[in-house]
């Protein structure tokens, strides 16, 4: 069963933060560079980043539990644990927050493109905003994945 357990953990931090680096780095901009219709891009990376913002926070929840049982009371002094923990916030806040509240932007906007209207500001700070959050998440999980052989021996 440890050996089962082992190999979950490194297919979730593979699937999360491979995820994350595919989505946001290759996919979404191939996306942006190849389809004439913007909005069209933005909508299908939208749903990929959704996509592995739910992926995230399901193997983030399994990678903290796998830490707490393998490593008791220990898993609150590792790096690793806390790492995937912000790491799950940065992705709640986004799911949660920043998601929706662009959502309702463009909601707001219809049937113009949200780029068209007054809302033009306003969305494209939060799209900055959740960025930069991208962007920490993702060198979280470089760090994460460096570390990773140091959280199972």
């Amino acid at each position: 069963m440890r050996k089962f357990s082992d190999a979950l953990y490194l297919s979730c931090l593979t699937l999360w933060i491979g995820g994350m680096w595919s989505i946001g780095y290759m996919v979404a901009p191939v996306l942006f560079a190849s389809l004439a219709d913007r909005q069209l891009a933005g909508l299908l990376a939208g749903k990929m980043f959704a996509l592995i913002g739910w992926v995230g926070l399901g193997c983030a929840a399994y990678l903290l539990i796998f830490l707490v049982v393998r490593g008791g009371v220990r898993a609150f002094r590792s790096a690793m644990f806390w790492l995937i923990l912000v790491m799950m916030l940065l992705t709640a806040a986004s799911q949660f927050g920043i998601q929706p509240l662009m959502a309702q932007l463009k909601a707001d906007a219809w049937p113009r493109e949200v780029m068209e209207t007054v809302l033009r500001d306003r969305f494209a700070a939060w799209h900055g905003i959740s960025s930069i959050l991208y962007l920490v998440q993702s060198m979280l999980g470089l760090w994460v994945v460096i570390w990773s052989g140091r959280g199972l021996k």
